[in-house]
């Protein structure tokens, strides 16, 4: 399974020198004032994107997501309109990121993003501003799952609690609740 880097520990027997499987838009704070390039961009280097799967009761990282080329989306032309997928498999696409709250590591912040694919046809729908929008609640540290149906949140559950139960133990409840754990 993959490592989110920033917790692994250094006595790994891994090199510094190069992160695996990590994903920077502008790397470090680009808003520290002076006013240039990259001023209002956003690092997404602490996200994730999780693929929940529930026709095959799994989930896994795909970080190609951040790019919408996941092994899911990949030659699959997308329409603007659900109604034009009617034969097409749910999938969802949790923007997962990790950070401290409360000097603990901790999964801050959860959304969920609904993709329609039709393997036969090679279409699917998805909204990319509904997309765009749910990484951006995920990154201000939000928990929106709600819209997702409830054997989705139990594979994502499932699979969050499992990947790194210390991340898991550290979160907040709000995300458990959502989630149906208790």
């Amino acid at each position: 399974m993959k490592e989110f880097d920033q917790f692994k520990n250094k006595d790994e027997g891994e090199s510094n020198d190069k992160k695996k499987n990590q994903f920077t838009i502008i790397k470090d704070d680009s808003t520290d004032g002076h006013g240039g390039y990259g001023v209002g961009s956003i690092s997404l280097e602490n996200m994730t994107p999780v693929i929940v799967d529930p026709n095959e009761e799994e989930a896994f990282v795909d970080m190609g997501a951040l790019h919408a080329r996941s092994k899911v989306e990949k030659r699959v032309r997308f329409q603007p309109e659900r109604s034009e997928v009617p034969n097409g498999k749910l999938y969802w696409i949790a923007w997962v990121t990790v950070d401290h709250r409360g000097g603990k590591p901790c999964y801050y912040g959860v959304s969920g993003s609904e993709l329609v694919v039709d393997r036969e046809i090679r279409r699917g729908y998805k909204s990319m501003p509904e997309h765009v929008n749910q990484m951006d609640k995920s990154l201000k540290g939000r928990f929106v799952l709600e819209h997702m149906d409830e054997k989705s949140k139990r594979i994502l559950g499932e699979y969050l609690r499992d990947f790194k139960p210390e991340l898991w133990e550290n979160s907040n409840q709000e995300l458990k609740d959502q989630l149906g754990f208790k």
